[in-house]
């Protein structure tokens, strides 16, 4: 029993037509500036395309391009192998810490960088907390160089590798290494002939998700400025920005390098696995199951909570103990910086409820999207639904930075004012940027969960004569109302902290909680930025965990009133 497919041809026709002007177009308009610069102002003439070059020229900008695949390639490099092998050792050994492990990389997941690298800041500042508690004046020095940063990045980007090869091993195909070790191949031979190739599709994934996260992250270099100068690609975007004339022509010349500099990164890859087949799963497999170690177990044990205690100690750690810290050297600890959140002006009450509303709106919104999304990837045939797929992931890929300043050129047209949609400088086009930003989570969260519900549940609805709305209503949106709830409250935490977006979009006097915090910081203010930070996600965490329990509760009432 099949779907009638007018319906679904029209709501694919829909989908492509919202995520291309949410995605594609943005990216499109960066790309457009570059070549006919003044196009999206009033002014048509065609681009001196000799500023691309002017890369290799200026200064500022060869160093920002430096930096960026320095630092990209670094920690690309460093945080795969830390994120496999600690994926390996996941897989393969059971000891005390291991269920820690998983949590604590989950929670530098979905920790914003500018947090963790404010935290490092705090820790190797001069006069920071290594200093003051510890003694230790070289922490400074250790950190706060190219190879310091990389190392930094690695220990909070690992947990991408991390995820994508423990998932490749959750399946074992053992006769292929019985094989090789009957022939005589050791343990070592084994791993580098027979099990990593077969590992290379995540491996490569893992890798490249860790290169497109870094060269586009803008919290390391927008946290550090204040302490230290790392110009990169994004951190020069924002910069080119908020100078005075602003200049549009740069910062479309450095997001054009920027956008290359990711379609490489995803080009390697694909050459990569472009003649390989890795379907190597058969009846055979069986599941991987962790094994007590003959011997060492406790130095795994060990090991692993002396890398979590700097992974996660020292970022988190230090907000914590700043937050508690008087402002004079070596003082004890206070509350101070958490009563002044809220006396004065109270931006922090402001910017956090401002925050609180753009990811609200940009949570409802990308919901209906990505769910929209998923219908039309899971049940209908519609031609182009490939193109939607790639659409929809465009955005992981694609750094908060660029989407900013294509944002800027798209809604920041004269002619929009007279239809209503002139959204620059409106706290719309910050709502927008979420739902962006929203879509890839919630499609996937949405498609997996869609993946489960038979296409003749659907039919048979339609058969009876209910219409789209109603079927997607009254069938599918009960089945599926715990992936609903799931993609929403991810969409809204992810929202509230997006740094890179609301630099660039924020509006005048409409501070958001990200931008609160990230100009504190840049004023010094370590104590009252680590106070806003712990309080705001403190906060929204609460929310999160509160709605999630509501949710639950009402669910075990409604069984019990049906039984």
């Amino acid at each position: 029993m099949k779907l009638l497919p007018s319906q679904g041809n029209r709501t694919g026709w829909l989908m492509l037509a919202v995520l291309f002007v949410l995605i594609l177009l943005p990216l499109l308009a960066v790309v457009i500036q570059v070549l006919f610069p003044g196009i999206f102002f009033g002014t048509l003439k065609i681009g001196d395309l000799s500023l691309l070059l002017d890369i290799f020229r200026r200064p500022l900008w060869y160093a920002s391009l430096k930096n960026s695949v320095l630092l990209g390639l670094g920690t690309t490099v460093l945080a795969t192998l830390l994120g496999g092998a600690l994926a390996f050792a996941r897989s393969r050994w059971a000891f005390p810490t291991a269920r820690l492990l998983d949590i604590s990389v989950w929670l530098l997941l979905i920790t914003p960088s500018f947090i963790l690298a404010q935290g490092w800041v705090m820790f190797a500042a001069p006069d920071g907390l290594a200093a003051q508690r510890l003694g230790w004046d070289g922490a400074s020095a250790l950190v706060f160089q190219p190879a310091g940063l990389i190392a930094v990045m690695t220990l909070s980007k690992f947990p991408l590798a991390y995820l994508t090869v423990k998932a490749a091993l959750q399946w074992r195909v053992e006769r292929l290494s019985d094989a090789a070790r009957l022939s005589g191949a050791s343990p070592w031979t084994v791993l580098r002939t027979v099990e990593l190739p077969l590992l290379l599709p995540a491996i490569a994934s893992g890798a490249m998700l860790v290169f497109m996260d870094t060269v586009g992250d803008f919290g390391l270099p927008a946290s550090i400025a204040a302490v230290f100068r790392f110009p990169t690609l994004p951190y020069s975007i924002y910069s080119a920005l908020y100078t005075s004339p602003i200049r549009f022509d740069m910062a479309g010349a450095l997001s054009f390098y920027l956008v290359l500099l990711i379609a490489l990164a995803m080009s390697v890859q694909l050459y990569a696995m472009r003649k390989s087949r890795f379907d190597f799963l058969s009846s055979r497999a069986v599941e991987s199951k962790p094994r007590r170690p003959a011997r060492g177990g406790s130095l795994l044990a060990l090991a692993n909570s002396a890398f979590l205690a700097i992974a996660i100690g020292i970022p988190l750690g230090s907000n914590l103990l700043m937050s508690l810290q008087g402002d004079s050297a070596g003082g004890g600890f206070t509350l101070d910086h958490y009563r002044a959140l809220f006396q004065g002006d109270s931006r922090l009450a402001q910017g956090l409820a401002h925050s609180l509303e753009i990811a609200l709106t940009a949570a409802a919104i990308g919901l209906v999207v990505g769910f929209l999304t998923a219908y039309v990837l899971t049940y209908t045939s519609f031609r182009l639904k490939k193109t939607i797929d790639v659409m929809s992931l465009v955005s992981l890929a694609v750094p908060g930075i660029v989407l900013g300043i294509g944002y800027i050129f798209i809604w920041n047209q004269a002619w929009l004012q007279h239809i209503g949609l002139l959204l620059y400088g409106t706290p719309w086009i910050l709502a927008l940027g979420g739902v962006a930003g929203a879509i890839p989570v919630i499609t996937r969260i949405m498609a997996g969960a869609m993946a489960q519900v038979p296409e003749r549940l659907l039919a048979a609805a339609q058969l009876q004569g209910a219409g789209f709305f109603s079927r997607l209503r009254t069938v599918l949106a009960p089945l599926v109302k715990g992936a609903l709830l799931s993609a929403g409250l991810t969409a809204f935490g992810s929202s509230v902290f997006d740094l890179a977006l609301s630099s660039v979009l924020y509006p005048p006097n409409y501070m958001t909680l990200p931008v609160v915090i990230n100009k504190a910081f840049e004023d010094l203010r370590f104590g009252y930025a680590s106070a806003a930070t712990l309080t705001g996600a403190g906060l929204v965490v609460l929310i999160i965990l509160s709605v999630d329990l509501l949710a639950r509760g009402t669910r075990r009432r409604s069984r019990r009133t049906t039984s």
